[in-house]
C-alpha cells in the first residue's frame, strides 16, 4: 500500500491553486521574471515539504518500507525539477497465524501513515486500514480464547467438582 504526500495530479493542482500558484508552473511567453521567481520559490518550498513528508513515513515505517520514496516532479522556470508529490510503499499484509504480531505490525503501519505533520487523505486511509487490521487481529485473539479446550472441553488446571 502506498502512503505519501499528494500523489495524484488533481490533489497537487488543488494544493498549488490554494497557494495562489499559477498553473502551469512552466515559464510562458507572458511570465515576467518576478512571476517566474515567485513560482520557483513556491516549487522549492513544495519540494522541501514533500521530501520532509516522505522522510517521516520512511523513518516511522522502518523495516515495513519496501523501498525508498518515489517522487513526481515538476520543472520550474529555472529548468530544475522539483518534487511536487511523493509516496512510500510499505508492506501492509497481516502476519499469517500470529494475531499478536499482526497487531504490532498494524500499529507500526498506522504510526508510519500518520508520521508527517500534515497527513494526506491517502495517509489517513492507510491508517484507517491499519486500524481495521488491528481490530480484526484482536477479534481473532478473542475468538481463540473462547474456543472450547480440546478433548475434555475444560481448560487445563481448572478445578472439577467430583461427587462420589
Amino acid at each position: 500500500m502506498r502512503i505519501g504526500a499528494f500523489s495524484s495530479p488533481y490533489v497537487t493542482s488543488q494544493y498549488l491553486a490554494a497557494h495562489n500558484t499559477q498553473q502551469p508552473l512552466k515559464p510562458s511567453i507572458r511570465s515576467t521574471p518576478e512571476e517566474e521567481h515567485t513560482d520557483t520559490e513556491k516549487l522549492k518550498n513544495r519540494d522541501q515539504e514533500v521530501r520532509r513528508h516522505e522522510q517521516a513515513h520512511l523513518s516511522a515505517a522502518g523495516g515495513l518500507a519496501t523501498g525508498g520514496a518515489n517522487f513526481s516532479y515538476q520543472t520550474g522556470a529555472d529548468g530544475k525539477r522539483y518534487a511536487v508529490g511523493g509516496e512510500v510503499n510499505i508492506d501492509t499484509s497481516s502476519v499469517p497465524g500470529d494475531p499478536q504480531a499482526t497487531i504490532r505490525k498494524a500499529q507500526q503501519i498506522r504510526r508510519a501513515a500518520l508520521a508527517p505533520a500534515d497527513p494526506s487523505p491517502q495517509d489517513r486511509a492507510v491508517a484507517a486500514s491499519a486500524s481495521a487490521m488491528e481490530i480484526k487481529a484482536r477479534k481473532e485473539i478473542q475468538e481463540n480464547d473462547r474456543e472450547p479446550f480440546p478433548e475434555s472441553g475444560t481448560p487445563p488446571h481448572q478445578p472439577i467438582d467430583l461427587y462420589v
